[in-house]
């Protein structure tokens, strides 16, 4: 049975409900799995990312099957005028947004720990996610986003039935308002920062893209970064495939922040005046101090990656082409393609890259 790890302390913990951080404060991963990938044991007549289940940490198949929403298995699209480069289309989730990859993880482990509530801290996206399983397990959710989050999500977060609560200040204020939700008795927080079950959902964004590329990779994934959800997930589906022996070598891993706020960036490149943040179009990655920043550094030591910025002023003219080419974007998606594009000269024009579209526009 896998355990909760301190990644400070290296102390181990069973996992159950209203464990989410080690007593020394560190935040936990998972020991390392048993179970690895096999292509003979996708399931195809699943069209989910439960398609993977022998490689997910998951309760019956009885129980996830009541939960799935269809989440997962999202087109690769070739991008016009950029050969070798491809959009993968996790915006077109139930939800319309990539989170929903971790969400559903989140919630089969709240269902099968028999949690009673479930409480979650998000800048909007993570949230509706969370919203929507909760309400598709029929447990009651409060979600928690700072005041300054979009009408179109929470209005998607309260249309799921879910109890929405305002925070004044920062987006660490609204975590701290929903940790402290999170001590009630039988309350599961289900936080896509906290708890490490969020990435074993997003690893199956590797898993799909293996498959897509006829069981190959590209030479480099293209990754927005705020608390590192999707590109840790990321990680561990490469080391999945790496240590299943399907794969040599792991591809490249660059992060996108906004040039507005770009803690990651900073410690890549070493900066010692650092601005102070300031308000970004791409407030889904605008997370000052990312709780798994080492985790994140060393994923991209590991794959030999680095980081690049997403001008500000080019944000929203990207978010208006990626429309004229009919795909539907938030500005936070937007933004990777405009760090992408400004930074060209970094990449060949052999080089096969994947840029996730990760948030629909109907959302901001």
């Amino acid at each position: 049975m896998r355990t909760y790890q301190c990644i400070v302390c290296s102390n181990e913990y069973t996992v159950r409900i209203n464990r989410f951080v080690c007593d020394c404060g560190g935040v936990l991963c998972l020991t390392p799995a048993k179970a690895l990938f096999d292509v003979e044991k996708i399931d195809s007549g699943i069209w989910s990312l439960f398609r993977y289940h022998h490689a997910l940490p998951l309760p019956s198949p009885r129980e996830w099957s009541k939960l799935t929403l269809g989440e997962g298995m999202t087109p690769l699209v070739p991008v016009k005028d950029h050969p070798n480069v491809y959009f993968k289309m996790d915006y077109l989730m139930p939800t319309g947004s990539f989170k929903d990859r971790g969400a559903v993880m989140l919630v089969a482990k709240a269902v099968e720990l028999g949690a009673k509530a479930i409480v979650q801290d998000s800048s909007g996206n993570a949230g509706a996610s969370v919203a929507a399983y909760a309400a598709r397990a029929s447990i009651p959710c409060e979600i928690f986003v700072p005041a300054s989050t979009s009408s179109q999500k929470t209005q998607q977060i309260r249309a799921y039935g879910a109890k929405l609560t305002l925070v004044d200040g920062s987006r660490e204020d609204t975590a701290r308002a929903a940790l402290q939700a999170a001590l009630e008795p039988g309350v599961f927080y289900a936080s896509h920062v906290y708890n490490p079950y969020f990435h074993e959902g997003t690893k199956t964004y590797v898993y799909e893209v293996f498959e897509q590329l006829g069981g190959a990779l590209p030479d480099t994934f293209i990754v927005p970064v705020g608390n590192g959800t999707l590109l840790l997930g990321i990680y561990q589906g490469l080391q999945d495939l790496k240590d299943s022996g399907l794969i040599e070598m792991l591809p490249r891993i660059v992060a996108v922040q906004s040039a507005h706020c770009s803690p990651i960036h900073n410690r890549i490149h070493k900066k010692d005046q650092v601005e102070a943040f300031s308000p970004t179009h791409a407030e889904g990655i605008a997370i000052a101090d990312p709780k798994r920043i080492e985790q994140i550094l060393n994923a991209l030591r590991q794959t030999g990656g680095t980081s690049i910025l997403a001008p500000e002023d080019k944000i929203i003219p990207c978010k208006e082409s990626l429309s004229l080419e009919g795909i539907y974007v938030e500005p936070t998606t937007a933004a990777t393609l405009a760090a992408y594009l400004s930074h060209q000269y970094l990449f060949s024009k052999r080089e096969t890259i994947v840029i996730p579209m990760c948030g629909s526009g109907l959302k901001k």
